[in-house]
């Protein structure tokens, strides 16, 4: 089954989309099987991270933010404004596809983990990601 979930972002941050993807699985009838979510997007990625302390986010943030800063000089890629570039930059250094093993009709997550879209860019976006789920 191939499903499309479409996510408005405000802006810059990790946004949980797995209760999304989780209903998508759920309705696919896949029992066990695998779940492929791909967004189709270059200056937003996906990350599987702790979903119980926001610090942990935060952190994970802004850990990318000093690495990959706005307004470097060296950067061309700058006509849709100084977050342009860097949120490329973040995109390829991250993830755009991620696979998470469905059992018993649920996506095998960890306790403490959630799939977030990661929103690269300061204005908000509509954001487009495909869903796989097969057995």
């Amino acid at each position: 089954m191939v499903g499309y979930l479409d996510f408005r972002t405000r802006g810059k941050g990790l946004h949980e989309i797995t209760a999304s993807i989780q209903d998508l699985v759920t309705s696919s009838g896949v029992t066990d099987g695998l779940c492929t979510v791909m967004i189709q997007h270059t200056s937003a990625s996906l990350t599987i991270q702790e979903n119980a302390d926001p610090s942990a986010r935060n952190d994970l943030e802004a850990w990318l933010d000093r690495h990959v800063p706005e307004d470097d000089p060296r950067y061309t890629h700058t006509h849709e404004g100084a977050d342009d570039m860097p949120s490329h930059i973040k995109a390829a250094l991250t993830a755009t596809t991620l696979s998470v093993p469905v059992v018993e009709g649920r996506l095998a997550l960890g306790t403490w983990q959630g799939v977030y879209l990661w929103e690269h860019r300061r204005r908000g976006s509509t954001r487009r990601c495909v869903v796989h789920v097969g057995s």
